[in-house]
């Protein structure tokens, strides 16, 4: 299971393109001046280590196409005009890299289902908001694989290959909500695509309402969180799954022993897309475990990389904010 971590992914999309961020702007309640001292440190952090090709490559992780459309969701999420001030030039190198990254006749970006999906993510964030033609066409070619590789696949799912045989509830999710972000951002999925992959989830879930990896059994909360998310972008918030899954995170207290920065990624989308009031307990203790953890440099440091764990720990601080669609109820 270690390559869940690999990369994550996220989204909220309730808007279409046409209805593009409002820079400099915050949309709900002011921002805690604690969580903008600790942002504006953690987007320094990323700004400053960037390499020239694009990506922070310090370690593995952070060379790899989904790790850094991570990194450019974070930055983003602040409310900064990615094509005019002082973040536009590092969202633009790790765009240019993510583009570089696409094999030009399969579409595939990275070496895995995780890169790919977490990439086209970032893909379908920011196109419509950074002026560069070949986002569109690459967001595309993107999509259309992650529709020909479920087609493909017996669990009409994905696991760490386009051609797998077999399936996953986290390689499924990196997939799932690249879906939901390119369908919002304007390209033609099929409904009938998005139900098949969240009827993959029903079949993991366990009796305690928590999904298991391959199959029901061995719940824990990252998984959970991220089929709640799935369920809720698709609308099915009235389903037992989705009930059951939430009820399941509610019982999970705060903190989780499993996979913590991929936890702390999912963990308060899901709730927010849940039960409002579930995520302010959780941000207000967030922000405090946070505190405690930034390095004096900006960034947080995890076993699977300081910009990965970097940006996931900015993003699960990001619906303070909400200034992007994908952070909207």
């Amino acid at each position: 299971m270690s390559k869940i971590l690999l990369f994550i992914s996220m989204t909220f999309l309730t808007v279409s393109t046409a209805q593009a961020q409002v820079f400099g702007k915050t949309i709900g309640e002011p921002v805690p001046p604690e969580v903008e001292r600790m942002y504006k440190k953690g987007l320094n952090y990323l700004v400053k280590n960037q390499q020239p090709n694009g990506t922070w490559g310090s370690d593995y992780y952070s060379r790899e196409p989904g790790v850094v459309g991570l990194a450019i969701l974070a930055l983003l999420a602040h409310g900064e005009d990615p094509n005019y001030g002082p973040y536009a030039s590092t969202v633009k190198k790790a765009i240019d890299y993510i583009l570089k990254q696409q094999n030009s006749s399969t579409g595939m970006i990275g070496s895995s289902m995780y890169n790919h999906g977490f990439a086209a993510l970032a893909l379908a964030e920011v196109y419509g908001a950074v002026n560069d033609p070949k986002i569109g066409p690459a967001l595309e070619k993107a999509v259309k694989l992650l529709l020909s590789s479920q087609a493909r696949n017996p669990f009409n799912s994905w696991r760490y290959s386009p051609s797998g045989r077999d399936a996953d509830t986290t390689a499924a999710g990196a997939c799932m909500v690249a879906l939901f972000a390119a369908r919002n951002a304007g390209i033609g999925v099929p409904q009938s695509a998005l139900d098949k992959g969240m009827y993959y989830y029903k079949r993991c879930q366990s009796t305690d309402g928590g999904f298991g990896y391959t199959s029901p059994g061995g719940s824990n909360t990252p998984r959970t969180a991220i089929g709640t998310l799935v369920y809720a972008l698709g609308k099915k918030k009235k389903s037992r799954v989705w009930k059951d899954a939430l009820a399941y995170l509610k019982g999970r207290g705060y903190d989780s022993d499993h996979y913590y920065y991929y936890y702390l990624y999912y963990m308060p989308q899901a709730l927010f897309q849940s039960d409002i009031e579930q995520w302010k307990k959780w941000n207000k203790i967030n922000i405090k475990a946070l505190t405690s953890r930034q390095a004096p440099n900006g960034s947080w440091s995890g076993s699977h990389g300081v910009v990965f764990s970097t940006s996931t720990a900015l993003l699960s601080l990001a619906l303070n904010y909400r200034f992007l669609p994908i952070y909207e109820r």
